[in-house]
């Protein structure tokens, strides 16, 4: 099959290429740019007048009205939407399960058209609802406190099946057509399976059409780009895309973080905080996220909180830490910190004039929690996830 180099300077793990056409040949409508859909149009034998103005009318019905098929497009002549639809679908994930927690998070897992599958999941909250977004099918990175971390990297998403999760998500919560009053999906994070900056041209396409203005004009203050520390990528990401940056950090030591987030091996603590001290954007008021992920008896000591303030300290970062309580999986190696343990290492950051909330754990009973998803369907051995962690991790090293 052939293999596409991934993004930055090392490439531990080869990406097989985006899938191939559809099997019907027609083109998908969604994850499309405004030029590249015109462009598509003309190529399917419209003038180029005709190609910008359908192009207009298009991009209305599929981003604000929330049209699903090219019929419904009113607007455009019944002899004009027969030629578009014998070239285009709009197109969307097939959702083969959806899931209702007790807390009111769902969680979606989809199906794409080469039938591979990934998920994604709506957080409610009283002020705002936060869609969490997938990059890739499975992951090039191997964390090992990570459900996600343990699955084989299949490929890329496309900008495509990225945009097409946020336009399913408003299919479920019935949020078509909108103006962006009273919508119920607020936010996006950037912290579905993957490494979105292993895969960086697909997450700033799809990013550019989900905060255009007149596409699903979501702002880029109300986006999080989540990455474990991939740092030749984080500068183009602050230039080419301007979202919030949160940091899968974990970790205050090169031993601690080089077990728990295997990146750490190429790019170590002071690289990574020298990065987000340069990222673009970042000041007070946009303050670089650090995600803090809680485990017992190994990263959750006193030392390692007053280590986390000297650290935010001195690169002088404008940050708020997020203390995640471990979120079990089977087969995991590691134990939820104690709420005490928790409480205790929260309140010596705050003591250091750090913001440092503890994340109430969400969907936990549907497996939707920070670091459990991963697709349903994929059921191997134990032999086998010890193989694969192996192979991540004998990647990262070689490439050191």
């Amino acid at each position: 099959m052939p293999r596409v180099q991934i993004p930055g300077l090392i490439d531990p793990v080869p990406v097989p290429r985006a899938p191939s056409a559809r099997a019907d040949g027609k083109t998908a409508i969604v994850g499309l740019s405004r030029p590249a859909l015109r462009a598509a149009l003309e190529g399917a034998g419209l003038d180029a007048k005709a190609a910008k103005l359908r192009a207009s009318q298009i991009w209305h019905w599929v981003y604000n009205r929330g049209a699903a098929e090219i019929d419904a497009m009113a607007n455009i002549s019944k002899d004009a939407r027969a030629v578009i639809a014998e070239h285009f679908v709009v197109g969307r994930p097939e959702v083969t399960q959806a899931q209702v927690s007790s807390d009111g998070t769902r969680k979606w897992l989809l199906r794409f058209d080469d039938g591979n599958e990934a998920e994604c999941v709506f957080i409610p909250d009283a002020d705002r609802g936060t869609l969490c977004v997938s990059s890739q099918i499975g992951c090039t990175l191997n964390c090992r406190f990570c459900l996600t971390g343990t699955m084989a990297l299949v490929r890329n998403l496309t900008p495509a099946e990225i945009v097409g999760q946020v336009m399913l998500a408003r299919d479920a919560l019935g949020e078509w057509p909108t103006n962006g009053e009273g919508r119920l999906l607020t936010n996006i994070v950037m912290m579905g399976m993957g490494e979105p900056l292993y895969n960086f041209d697909s997450v700033r396409d799809a990013l550019a059409i989900v905060m255009d203005g007149d596409g699903l004009g979501l702002s880029k203050r109300r986006i999080t780009l989540s990455t474990s520390g991939v740092v030749p990528m984080m500068a183009r990401a602050g230039a080419e895309i301007g979202v919030n940056l949160a940091v899968s950090l974990h970790a205050v030591t090169k031993e601690i973080r080089d077990e728990i987030v295997p990146i750490n091996k190429r790019y170590g603590i002071e690289e990574l905080l020298s990065a987000c001290a340069a990222y673009p954007g970042a000041n007070n008021a946009r303050r670089i996220t650090f995600e803090y992920v809680m485990l017992k008896d190994k990263n959750d000591s006193d030392a390692e909180a007053h280590e986390l303030v000297r650290l935010i300290r001195k690169y002088k970062l404008p940050a708020k830490v997020n203390l995640i309580p471990f979120n079990p999986w089977p087969g995991s190696d590691y134990e939820t910190s104690t709420p005490e343990r928790v409480a205790a290492f929260s309140d010596i950051v705050y003591r250091g004039g750090i913001s440092a909330p503890v994340r109430r754990p969400r969907g936990r009973d549907i497996m939707a929690a920070c670091g459990q998803l991963k697709s349903a369907s994929e059921k191997v051995s134990r032999a086998e996830l010890d193989r694969r962690a192996a192979a991540k991790e004998a990647g990262w090293v070689e490439a050191a």
